[in-house]
């Protein structure tokens, strides 16, 4: 469908791509992956035709249509929501106005045996037929899930697209963009500012009713739901895989290691090589041979290795001053603004050392907790902060507040004190940001780099309650796995306001939702959470619904509370047909495997339990026992909440 053909690209003499080849074909799903500055957005504004390459081409037929959704863009706000959407079904009204204008031709027209006019027959009889299409299909309805699976409520689509965040403008876009259905789609970080239900609609979407699609993302989850195929950007070539992105990682490796032996191979032939030369370079006796081997040497194509080097990215934070043993105690909080509750008797303790994560769908208030707890907005309630509590906080837009008109080097040299001033250099050497890189104005960097810089001010200081606000955002993959290992290792309390699946998982034990007005605590880690919201079943619930049935639940209830005066009084007990009784009976045998794996996973967590107390009450036992212990302990409490999640499911079926 679309073809990169000899694709080259360079930026001050240095190359970004060379001499790329690669197809994209009808239903292709394709992870484009590499490292921060590997290209990735390059290649999607290439192929948008936004830029042009320095040489090479990209193939784009006639018919094919093409959107793009760029990590950031220009929006304007003269529109309501709705208005600015049902720009996405401009086309159709194109279509008419070129139907008629080519009717109006035709009539004018008498040439009726020429090719020009069997030609203009077959241009209108396929507008018709398209337009046909085109009006069968309800636009407002599909306009509806679209704008509901983002996030929005009924009630924001007659809002100004001006009163919404640059994050909500953003959703915006992407529906406008989905609802077009273009045969390619482009999508440079569309997770950035999606919360997690809005990302599995999103994942859903893209799945089922997408075409062609080509995704740069450093969510894994969401990639690895979303793609069947992985094309890695690396040193200026690309590495295509059939796969998702998760076999992709496991072929990535045994590819590096086969590159690291012929990388070895290859440094000893060129070490021989220059010892016969350096040995015999002065025997006239050898002229021949040595100047053989020198043009040989001049011939060889070095061999690189794709690995990234992290070795140098060196993320600690400080060991955190002792603080209280609550770090954060909320009674009663909440916040309003004017008429709007944003929540409301939010009541929680944090304990000291406790890694904790926000969750939500954007709006409901996780960061505004977050400033009620700095303190930087007034609130309804108590919210203690612990003795000797020291916040480091990481807010959303952190990265996006540093001064782009100075260095790297001077954004750390202004915040820095006392002897760490001395320590400056050796510091962004730890951040990758070493040599000439510590001389670049920020305004040259990208968004991970940008972000990783933000960061390094934070770890200026020592604290011991850390809270990041979507700290994940613009990171790529490796940066984020030593990001969530500094956290792990941090000694102190953690508050982390994340919609990034796999990077909260096995990250923190407990997560707080908020949604409707509340914060409701809930122990486990985020994939126990969304067990338990059942949010995990979303997709398989959503086909099973029959047409005109998306709406929402909460639009559901409300439905369900109207009377409605034309419908007959229902019996209270209904037969069920054959195929629902089948149905039903499938459910039951589903609930009771898990009721009956929950309970073998309890049993073999109290078994290890009692295993690991035998050893303590024996006194023989490792160093890390007492922390093996905690950690089934805390399996052991979610899979009680499991067990007892399954279990009230089977008896409301049964």
């Amino acid at each position: 469908m679309i073809s990169i053909q000899n694709l080259s690209v360079e930026f001050s003499a240095k190359s970004l791509f060379d001499n790329i080849n690669y197809v994209i074909n009808p239903k292709d799903k394709i992870a484009l992956v590499g490292k921060n500055g590997a290209g990735k957005s390059t290649m999607l504004k290439i192929i948008a035709g936004l830029q042009r390459p320095t040489s090479g081409s990209v193939s784009v037929p006639q018919d094919v249509t093409v959107g793009y959704l760029p990590q950031q863009m220009q929006t304007s706000d003269t529109k309501t929501v709705a208005e600015e959407v049902r720009q996405a079904f401009s086309h159709i009204e194109a279509m008419r106005e070129e139907l008629n204008a080519m009717t109006a031709q035709l009539s004018e027209r008498d040439d009726y045996e020429s090719a020009g006019y069997q030609a203009l027959i077959d241009r209108m009889t396929s507008l018709t037929d398209r337009l046909a299409m085109e009006d069968s299909e309800n636009h407002e309805a599909e306009m509806e899930r679209t704008l509901m699976g983002l996030g929005f409520l009924r009630s924001d689509f007659n809002r100004p697209t001006a009163e919404f965040s640059g994050g909500w403008r953003m959703r915006i876009e992407l529906a406008k963009l989905l609802l077009t259905h273009p045969d390619v789609l482009l999508l440079d970080e569309p997770t950035n500012h999606l919360d997690i239900e809005s990302i599995q609609w999103l994942e859903q979407f893209l799945v089922t009713k997408a075409k062609a699609v080509v995704l740069v993302s450093h969510d894994r989850a969401f990639i690895d739901n979303v793609t069947n195929r992985t094309i890695e950007i690396s040193l200026g070539k690309i590495y295509d895989y059939s796969v998702k992105y998760s076999k992709f990682v496991e072929l990535r490796k045994e590819r590096i290691e086969q590159q690291m032996r012929a990388y070895l191979n290859q440094q000893k032939q060129i070490q021989d090589t220059e010892d016969f030369i350096e040995r015999f370079r002065y025997k006239a006796t050898k002229s021949v041979q040595v100047q053989s081997r020198i043009k040989q040497l001049a011939k060889i194509e070095r061999i690189e290795v794709d690995e990234v080097d992290t070795s140098r990215l060196n993320l600690k934070f400080p060991p955190a001053p002792r603080s209280g043993d609550y770090p954060v105690i909320a009674d009663n909080v909440g916040k309003s603004y004017g008429d709007h509750k944003v929540f409301d008797g939010a009541t929680f303790t944090i304990k000291r050392g406790e890694k904790v994560a926000f969750v939500g769908k954007n709006g409901e208030g996780k960061s505004t907790l977050v400033k009620c707890i700095m303190n930087e907005i007034p609130f309804t309630g108590s919210l203690k902060i612990g003795h000797n509590v020291k916040i480091g906080y990481f807010a959303q837009n952190q990265a996006s507040l540093l001064d782009g008109e100075i260095t790297v080097f001077d954004t750390i040299d202004r915040v820095a004190v006392g002897d760490i001033r001395t320590k400056i250099r050796d510091i962004l050497g730890a951040f990758m940001f070493g040599g000439e890189a510590s001389d670049k104005k920020v305004k040259v960097l990208s968004g991970g780099e940008k972000t990783r810089l933000a960061m390094i001010r934070l770890l200026l200081e020592p604290v011991n309650l850390l809270i990041l606000d979507e700290p994940t955002n613009h990171l790529d993959m490796a940066t984020k796995d030593i990001l969530k290992q500094a956290i792990k290792d941090f000694n102190g309390t953690v508050i982390v306001v994340s919609h990034d699946r796999e990077f909260l998982d096995g990250l923190v034990e407990k997560v707080y939702e908020f949604g409707g007005g509340h914060v409701r605590e809930c122990l486990g880690g985020i994939y126990e959470f969304l067990e338990k919201k059942k949010i995990a079943s979303l997709a398989e619930l959503e086909r099973k619904r029959l047409p005109g049935q998306e709406e929402k639940s909460e639009e559901k209830k409300e439905l369900r509370a109207q009377p409605e005066p034309s419908a007959p009084v229902k019996p209270a007990i209904q037969k069920l047909s054959y195929a629902e009784q089948k149905e039903r009976e499938k459910m039951i045998r589903r609930a009771q495997k898990k009721v009956k794996d929950c309970e073998e996973q309890i049993a073999s967590l109290e078994g290890e339990i009692a295993a690991l107390e035998e050893k303590m009450s024996s006194g023989e036992f490792d160093a890390d026992i007492y922390a093996s212990h905690s950690a089934a302990q805390k399996k052991l409490d979610n899979a009680m909440s499991l067990w007892e999640l399954a279990s009230m499911e089977l008896e409301e079926l049964k």
